[in-house]
């Protein structure tokens, strides 16, 4: 905006986009989506170009030997195998639930017993392979445990090393 010395207002006459919107992200109160930063770049004589590379997320020994051990369980887990899981996973879950006290970890209990409830084998895939922060949050409160054989949990671990 500084460059071009356009003025919030002419900004939102210009692109369509509501000031308070505008004033929003510029205070990094709000994003905006790619759609609506291309249509303010593109009043400005600019435009979003988004670059898809991949990027190696840094993880601590413990979010990573707890990654490595959830995503190799994650290839056995399908819709039968869950409800073969089940009254293991909902002791677990219980067990937890009397262990633990403070958030988020009875938030992330309650979200692990809503995606068994469910049977939402996608949802649970995606938390015990993401390495997004609400995910290895999620991990820390893991019901999972003692579901992978155990040939299988001593050669992932010693891949942490």
């Amino acid at each position: 905006m500084l460059e071009s010395g356009i003025t919030q207002s002419e900004l939102s006459r210009l692109s369509g986009v509501h000031q308070p919107s505008i004033s929003q992200f510029l205070s990094g109160r709000v994003e905006l989506s790619d759609e609506q930063l291309d249509r303010l770049l593109s009043c400005m004589g600019y435009r979003l170009e988004v670059v898809r590379r991949p990027v190696r997320v840094e993880l601590t020994r413990s979010e990573r030997r707890s990654w490595l051990l959830h995503r190799r369980l994650s290839s056995h887990l399908t819709r039968q195998s869950l409800e073969q899981w089940r009254p293991r996973i909902e002791r677990n879950l219980t067990r937890l639930q009397n262990g633990v006290s403070g958030q988020p970890h009875e938030r992330n209990l309650q979200r692990w017993r809503e995606l068994v409830e469910r049977g939402d084998v996608l949802g649970l895939h995606r938390v015990m392979t993401g390495l997004h922060r609400d995910s290895i949050e999620l991990r820390e409160v893991s019901p999972l445990g003692g579901l992978l054989p155990q040939d299988e949990r001593g050669e992932t671990l010693a891949r942490v090393g």
